[in-house]
């Protein structure tokens, strides 16, 4: 009997594991000495730590210079009073500073009393909203860009053609020159509008590695910035599952990232020597992409230590033609952008003077890595 009791009470305890494990809001609970007790999957994201890293660690050295918040939670404990903080910026190990509203609840029902600590990153609502409105209006630019292309390829189709017949009527040779000039330009209008159009093949979703892509952009970026004072670094998550994607169409995204990263390190206004492009991998849990919930999903930054991007062009640099470089065409990071959304995913980009950041969300489809099994098997067969 006393084996059954212990055996539904460890089933009920793993049941409410899974459920905390599977909020989007970030859980952590501490003892009465402040000192973590348990920390959910959201929050661990959110955060960016280990929970079993910092296991029984004490809040002060969680969050890093928070006197005033641990006071306010110490005064929470001692009059049982729940209370909100908003937009309360935190300081973790790393260094790296968040901003989030977080509720304070002190449990004290409970055998031992508790301090429960429910955390919302501030930018959530609005990262989604600004993505879908992003995705929205990159989508209604291209149909305007997709019908103005059509109307300006037909004539160009009219003057090269005129230009090929007018050449061989002419009497003399040198003066082809001319209508060379015309048919060359005809062509580099024409690559031009592709360009701007943009592929509307689908993708062809296969499961891949995400390291696999990331290491082609490195390899060929590296042989761009070899007689440059440009270098690359890699920090990889090696425990990534596979994604479902178009390898190629992948490469074509990132690539065009980095390569934005490595003009920026080559532009006059960089006030250093050494220019830095550093290259991360990182599984995430529980995320929303867009307005779809994903348990997992996969994200690939892009870290530079350039002049950063003007602030009047960061609310608009996915949108074709608009680049920060006068010799700039505005298509690199328009055709990430299509690519990502092609794939479910999405791009954000931060930037300030010395650090601008480039992340892609990739959601990893729960039988990715069967389908890869299955794709392997059949290539090995054919």
């Amino acid at each position: 009997m006393l084996h059954r009791q212990r055996a539904a009470n460890l089933a009920i305890e793993n049941l409410h594991k899974r459920l905390l494990d599977n909020l989007s809001t970030g859980v952590i609970v501490f003892d009465q000495e402040l000192r973590l007790s348990y920390i959910n999957l959201a929050a661990e994201s959110t955060l960016a730590i280990s929970g079993r890293q910092i296991y029984k660690a004490w809040i002060g050295d969680i969050f890093l210079g928070a006197a005033q918040d641990i006071a306010d939670i110490q005064n929470a404990q001692n009059s049982h009073h729940s209370f909100t903080k908003r937009k309360a910026e935190l300081t973790m190990l790393q260094g790296r500073t968040i901003s989030v509203d977080y509720t304070i609840t002190p449990l004290i029902d409970l055998e031992d009393a508790h301090i429960l600590m429910e955390i919302q990153a501030i930018n959530y609502a609005e990262r989604i909203s600004k993505e879908e409105a992003l995705v929205s209006t990159h989508e209604t630019t291209r149909e305007l860009v997709r019908g103005l292309a059509h109307e300006i390829k037909n004539p160009l189709g009219g003057i090269r053609g005129a230009a090929q017949l007018l050449a061989r009527e002419l009497p003399d040779g040198e003066l082809t020159d001319y209508t060379n000039v015309i048919i060359e330009e005809a062509d580099r209008l024409h690559k031009l509008v592709d360009r701007l159009v943009g592929t509307r093949k689908p993708p062809e979703l296969r499961a891949i590695n995400i390291h696999e892509v990331v290491e082609r952009v490195r390899s060929l970026i590296e042989v761009e910035v070899m007689d440059k004072d440009i270098r690359i670094e890699r920090n990889y998550d090696p425990s990534i599952p596979d994604v479902m994607a178009d390898s190629e169409q992948m490469i074509q995204a990132v690539l065009n990232i980095v390569r934005n990263a490595m003009q920026a390190l080559e532009s006059p206004n960089v006030r250093h020597s050494s220019g830095r492009i550093l290259l991360t991998t990182r599984v995430l849990r529980n995320i929303t992409i867009g307005s779809v919930f994903h348990r997992l999903a996969a994200r690939i930054e892009v870290i530079d230590n350039g002049p950063g991007i003007p602030e009047d062009l960061i609310g608009s640099i996915f949108y074709p033609m608009i680049s920060g470089r006068a010799e700039g065409t505005g298509l690199g990071l328009s055709i990430a952008h299509s690519i990502i959304n092609q794939h479910k995913g999405m791009i954000e980009c931060d930037s300030k003077p010395g650090h601008t950041r480039f992340a892609i969300y990739i959601p990893v489809a729960p039988n990715a890595r069967g389908k890869r099994k299955l794709a392997e098997t059949q290539d090995r067969q054919s």
